[in-house]
Parts: structure tokens; C-alpha cells; sequence
């Protein structure tokens, strides 16, 4: 299962991405990429994921596999996949982790960036493919 959250703004400014118990040692402070986050069981959907969409796409990605008690990584849909034993994963652009306008009232499409969202779902494409080989 993929999980489709908050996937269309970036910014390129440094220090515009934060993470939550010290992923921010292992992970970029710019917020130009698109995460893909799992729990360990889910760890090979990640890596086959993750692999396809830096075969097909022109565009940044990071792979996350960390326990569900890690702020965030079980905040969408996927979580109740893990539940009933399914493989699951979060494409996400990291929600309020980047976003300053998250769930607020100046959350308005004009902070999509279309072409970014254009290369990621461009991308995606190319990992449900592989997936269903």
C-alpha cells in the first residue's frame, strides 16, 4: 500500500526541513525532496520504492524504515495497513516538518510547486509499475 500524503511543496532555502528525535543527523535541512517512510516490516516495499523512483525520476528522494513510535512516521493511512500485516508505506513531502502553512489558513494551492509535483507523481508512476511486475 501506498500512502499519498502532502506531496506537492519544496523549497530549496536551507533549513527549511526539520525532523523529529535526531533524523535530522542523517537527513538534508533542505526541504527539495520527496520522503518515503516505513516501518521495518514494510522495508523491502520501501527499498523497491525508493529504487524505482531513482531509476525513473529527475528528482530528490530520501527512504526512511524506523519504528512507528518515531514522531510522524506512522501519521497517515499506512499505519492501519501495518495493523492487519500488510506492507505499507508514506510518500510524503514531510507535512509540518516543511510546510509553514500546514492545516492553517494560509494553506492555498499557490504554494504548490506543480512542476515538482509533476516530476514526483511522474515518478510514482514508475514505482506502481515496478511494483505490479
Amino acid at each position: 500500500m501506498l500512502s499519498l500524503e502532502t506531496i506537492g511543496y519544496y523549497s530549496e532555502q536551507l533549513n527549511s526541513q526539520f525532523f523529529p528525535f535526531h533524523l535530522g543527523l542523517f537527513y538534508p535541512w533542505t526541504g527539495n525532496f520527496i520522503g518515503f517512510v516505513s516501518d521495518r516490516n514494510s522495508r523491502g516495499l520501501l527499498l523497491e520504492s525508493v529504487t524505482a523512483f531513482r531509476r525513473h525520476a529527475q528528482f530528490p528522494s530520501e527512504g526512511l524504515a524506523a519504528p512507528a513510535w518515531i514522531t510522524g512516521v506512522d501519521w497517515s493511512d499506512h499505519w492501519s495497513f501495518w495493523e492487519e500485516g500488510y506492507a505499507a508505506l508514506m510518500v510524503t513531502d514531510t507535512a509540518p516538518f516543511r510546510y509553514p502553512h500546514y492545516h492553517g489558513g494560509q494553506d492555498t494551492p499557490d504554494k504548490i510547486c506543480f512542476d515538482c509535483l509533476t516530476r514526483v507523481t511522474g515518478g510514482l508512476i514508475h514505482v506502481v509499475k515496478a511494483l505490479s511486475e
